[in-house]
């Protein structure tokens, strides 16, 4: 009995022993298909935490540089000798400035609605009878369009011919701007319309030759030749060729006023006979700046400071930095004799305190520099306001800043011609 009783305990501890293997060799087999689990688990957690660096990265670094690096191959690399004009491409603050400056020009998407507007107010044939089409002027055969006024009779040259019974219209000649080398008179067909009704003035927007084609001396010519069709053509069209004003946005602001002071001082480079040039100048009655450029060197440190200066036209436009002075309204008027000041018609000069692509200091330097010579100028910083919607809000009645902008501008306008404008 004793050996059974041994032989029993034996096999039943050794039947435990093989529960108690059993159950290790499967709890050791579960653990270590939990590990191989977790293995990919793992893995797919670090690959995700490493792809989000690169990501940023690759957002932070590799967008900025692709968007500064094909603005610069289309627009123009820096002027450095050699492989210079790379390194000096790929510096990090001209990489941030250009990406920005590339950026911020996305916000013109808003101005689809009027895109679509101009476009088809300009192509509907109905609309004819508030302005003529595509007229030539100019040495260049350029085109400019005139728009009557609403409230005045047509002149029997227009196209929906009427005996006029009212004198003489005012003529405001706009010029567009576009960084001297972008532009179409087409573009403003509306800002045209609603500045002659609500200047009760015929408007002539022309078309001058934007670099590559010319460059500034061009530009002025062709502004020139604009004011001589204008005064010659006067009985046609029953435009009153004594009382001229000049109204300019951003680059047309810069050329407005450089062609009216090449014409005070009788600048052979303008082609005119000196006495027609003595008339022009004696019938512009004055110059409106909008959003206006009026001292390049100026201007060339701002577009330094936000890393443009290269893909900019201005310098090329100028034919080079040595030309800044030259061309550069400042700098023109004080080497005026006091009897060609007593010759430059006043100004007016609107600027918007948002304005980051012309700076507003722009205006109130050269508003200094104009009293500081006597010359009678008005000054309107416009809160809120930024370059582009300076020109834009004007197309339309209900733009935010129409009733504003208009305001300042018939204000002045009455001033220079003499009349009251209707409210």
């Amino acid at each position: 009995m004793g050996t059974q009783n041994v032989a029993h305990v034996l096999k039943e501890q050794t039947n435990e022993d093989n529960v108690a293997f059993n159950t290790g060799s499967k709890a050791g087999t579960r653990s270590r298909d939990t590990a191989a689990l977790s293995r990919p688990v793992n893995m797919i957690g670090l690959k995700s935490n490493m792809s989000l660096p690169m990501a940023a990265g690759a957002l932070l670094l590799g967008l900025p540089f692709s968007i500064s690096l094909v603005a610069q191959w289309m627009y123009g690399w820096p002027n450095k000798p050699g492989y210079g004009k790379y390194i000096e491409a790929l510096k990090p603050r001209r990489i941030y400035c250009l990406t920005r400056a590339v950026l911020e020009m996305l916000k013109y998407f808003q101005y689809g609605k009027l895109y679509f507007q101009w476009k088809s107010w300009y192509k509907n044939v109905e609309n004819h009878k508030h302005y003529e089409k595509g007229i030539t002027f100019g040495r260049r055969s350029n085109k400019l369009d005139l728009y009557y006024s609403p409230t005045a009779s047509q002149p029997i040259g227009s196209a929906t011919a009427n005996q006029s019974s009212s004198g003489p219209i005012p003529v405001v000649v706009f010029i567009y701007g576009g960084a001297w080398g972008s532009g179409d008179r087409s573009i403003y067909c509306l800002l045209a319309m609603q500045m002659a009704k609500e200047l009760n003035a015929t408007v002539i927007c022309p078309d001058y030759c934007t670099y590559p084609k010319g460059n500034v001396l061009c530009m002025v010519q062709d502004i020139a030749d604009c004011l001589v069709w204008a005064r010659e053509s006067s009985q046609k069209f029953n435009l009153d060729k004594d009382n001229i004003v000049l109204v300019g946005h951003s680059a047309g602001a810069h050329l407005a006023a450089l062609t009216v002071l090449f014409m005070v001082e009788g600048r052979d480079e303008l082609f005119i006979e000196a006495n027609k040039q003595n008339e022009i100048a004696a019938a512009i009655k004055g110059v409106t700046g909008l959003s206006g450029v009026y001292n390049i060197i100026d201007h060339y440190e701002h577009e330094q400071m936000r890393g443009v200066e290269y893909v900019s036209t201005m310098h090329k436009a100028m034919s080079g930095i040595e030309n800044f002075p030259y061309y550069s309204p400042t700098h023109l008027l004080k080497r005026f004799s006091e009897k060609q000041l007593k010759r430059v018609p006043p100004f007016s000069l609107l600027h918007g305190t948002n304005d980051i692509i012309v700076p507003v200091s722009s205006s109130q330097r050269f508003s200094e520099v104009l009293t500081s010579l006597s010359i009678r100028v008005s000054l309107y910083l416009m809160p809120k306001l930024d370059h582009t919607e300076i020109v834009t809000d004007l197309m339309a009645p209900d733009r935010h800043f129409y009733n504003p902008v208009f305001s300042c501008i018939k204000q002045e306008y009455s001033k220079f011609i003499g009349q009251v404008c209707d409210d």
